[in-house]
């Protein structure tokens, strides 16, 4: 485990201590859970953009997209339980 040492003005740190006091958890364990709650949501954000950025190279280089109607089409399949192959 390694340690950190973060300022917080006066007022957070109140309401970071009657929150922890509420939940019956430390002050650091709250502040542990929002980062790695952050540091989560942060990386599958990272994940999307450069899911986004690669998809839109490759259209740039080939011109394929599926249309809006396409896609629905191919969803109405799947929801009626038929497995058919992707537009």
């Amino acid at each position: 485990m390694s340690f950190l040492s973060i300022q917080l003005d006066p007022a957070l740190k109140a309401r970071l201590d009657r929150l922890a006091a509420e939940k019956h958890r430390s002050a650091d364990w709250l502040m542990s859970e929002a980062i790695r709650d952050f540091v989560t949501h942060e990386e599958a954000r990272a994940e999307l953009n450069r899911d986004t950025v690669e998809r839109w190279n490759e259209y740039e280089a080939t011109g394929k997209y599926v249309s809006e109607e396409a896609a629905d089409a191919w969803l109405t399949t799947l929801e009626a339980g038929e497995e058919t192959e992707p537009p």
